[in-house]
């Protein structure tokens, strides 16, 4: 990984108003780039104006096309990106909506890891069990675009220490990693479980005490 990855630039800029099932709103512009360094269709969704002074606040959320878009109650992306556009919103920042499907292995890959989960492995036994990593994700495309959008230092609103790490070592300054919210399911809670235990997430483990994995 470089400490400094080479220079992208925007590429354009579109407003579009977000408004989501529960009906909240938030105005937002999409941002494209030129010059990323995995060559995918990454967007960064700018949302509000940090106060003078202020730090923004940023979160790296991984594409998932099964929380995201229909809803699943099998991890905790969709909750969490609502909940991001919002505090972000609030506070001035940039959500990076990267095309990382799967902590990194692609859709179909994903599925077929849900299958083993099905068998009794968790998240990252089951990518092991395919040969993959447990977690393939690079951020040296995120911190390209957040240096194209000016913006150098930041507060992190992530539960994985692996997306601050990344960053500061590719010459972005995070100041604080702020937690999402815990937003457990019986069908995600072995799923959370596991990102505590073996990836260190910041995730409280007796708030997942109320919810049983389902069997």
């Amino acid at each position: 990984m470089p400490d400094s990855p080479a220079a992208a630039t925007q590429r354009a800029r579109v407003r579009v108003p977000l408004r989501f099932p529960d009906g909240y709103t938030a105005d937002a512009e999409l941002v494209t780039f030129h010059g990323l360094a995995d060559g995918l269709e990454h967007v960064a969704v700018v949302l509000g104006t940090p106060e003078p002074g202020t730090t923004p606040l940023v979160r790296l959320h991984s594409e998932c096309l099964t929380g995201d878009v229909f809803g699943s109650a099998r991890c905790d992306c969709g909750p969490q990106l609502r909940e991001a556009v919002e505090r972000i919103a609030e506070q001035g920042g940039v959500l990076l909506y990267l095309r990382q499907e799967g902590r990194g292995i692609g859709l179909y890959n994903k599925l077929d890891a849900y299958a083993l989960q099905d068998e009794g492995l968790d998240t990252y036994a089951a990518n092991a069990a395919l040969g993959l990593p447990e977690d393939a994700r690079d951020y040296t495309a995120a911190a390209q675009m957040l240096t194209a959008l000016g913006i150098g230092e930041l507060d992190l609103l992530s539960n994985n220490p692996d997306k601050a790490d990344q960053l500061r070592a590719l010459g972005i300054t995070v100041h604080h990693r702020v937690p999402t919210g815990v937003f457990a399911t019986p069908d995600n809670v072995r799923y959370l479980r596991a990102k505590v235990l073996q990836t260190q997430h910041t995730l409280p483990l007796g708030d997942l005490t109320a919810y049983p994995p389902r069997t």
